[in-house]
């Protein structure tokens, strides 16, 4: 007889043995974690491949001071509740030590970059698992699901390995390490899909709420009193919801009465736009994303 999967089923098969993959072949793996939905999908996949045993990994979290409180609050309860480690790299701290020089307007997504490889760095991982989806962003789509970095940390897309018949080639050097994505052939929509399937708790930011915005740069910004440019306009209160997380200065709100998942993927079905157009740190040019992913991004 035989056995039928649906779409859902196939993608998460996939994840966990890639998820497995990892394990059985390195010692010291982390986990990125965002609080986002992505890195949340990929905790309740790595707890299905291990289970009944526990997630044999660490959790990683850059963290640039500007958390949604959301955001903050889920991770925190997440990491009490399931005992895991929580494995915190600052760039609040590492600013505060004179080791990074923090610029005029508080954007602090590059400064995420050394504050990461130092991390990776010191707690000596092979591998940092990571969210990424090739559906986010053109310079994702460049990326094998087993990414290789070399001894600096950094990405070369025009080195990047043949992954053929599902193959992965893992090998390293000392000092390298890889990232991994098990999530490369998801979509945004596939994602919520699979998190009403299998009813996942998330963060209360993915559900339309009021919040004080302001309009700049042609996105609607949480309302923090850190941006400093003159230009902004007085606050507004909207009706809004995150489809991307990151720290509160870097990511868009998209007007929404989406309050349930239903009406999230009704809405993300009707979209035109990417997840990420709305992100801040995507619009410095073309080519964003893939120059920061060349100097070690995730």
């Amino acid at each position: 007889m035989g056995y039928n999967i649906d779409y859902l089923e196939e993608l998460e098969s996939e994840a966990i043995y890639i998820i497995r993959e990892v394990a059985a072949k390195y010692d010291n793996v982390a986990l990125m974690f965002s609080g986002g939905k992505d890195s949340i999908l990929l905790i309740h996949l790595a707890r299905k491949a291990f289970y009944p045993s526990s997630i044999p990994f660490k959790l990683l979290h850059v963290d640039t001071g500007f958390n949604f409180p959301e955001v903050e609050e889920y991770r925190d309860n997440l990491v009490n509740e399931s005992g895991l480690t929580l494995v915190i790299a600052s760039v609040e701290d590492t600013i505060r030590k004179g080791e990074l020089i923090e610029n005029s307007d508080k954007d602090r997504n590059r400064l995420q970059i050394p504050v990461l490889l130092e991390k990776i760095k010191q707690e000596r991982f092979d591998v940092a698992i990571g969210g990424g989806r090739r559906d986010e962003e053109k310079a994702r789509a460049k990326e094998r699901i087993f990414s290789h970095r070399d001894s600096l940390g950094q990405w070369h897309p025009e080195n990047q390995r043949p992954e053929l018949w599902s193959i992965f080639n893992n090998n390293k050097f000392p000092e390298e390490h890889f990232r991994v994505f098990p999530l490369s052939n998801w979509t945004e929509l596939d994602v919520w899909n699979y998190i009403k399937k299998e009813n996942i708790d998330i963060p209360s930011i993915y559900f339309s709420h009021k919040r004080k915005v302001i309009f700049k740069n042609g996105m609607l910004l949480a309302d923090t009193g850190i941006q400093l440019n003159e230009e902004v306009a007085t606050a507004e209160l909207k009706y809004v919801r995150c489809r991307t997380v990151g720290d509160m200065i870097s990511t868009g709100l998209w007007e929404s009465k989406a309050a349930t998942l239903d009406e999230i993927i009704d809405e993300i079905s009707r979209s035109g736009i990417g997840e990420r157009g709305q992100r801040a740190d995507d619009k410095v040019s073309s080519s964003s994303m893939e120059d920061r992913k060349r100097k070690g991004y995730f």
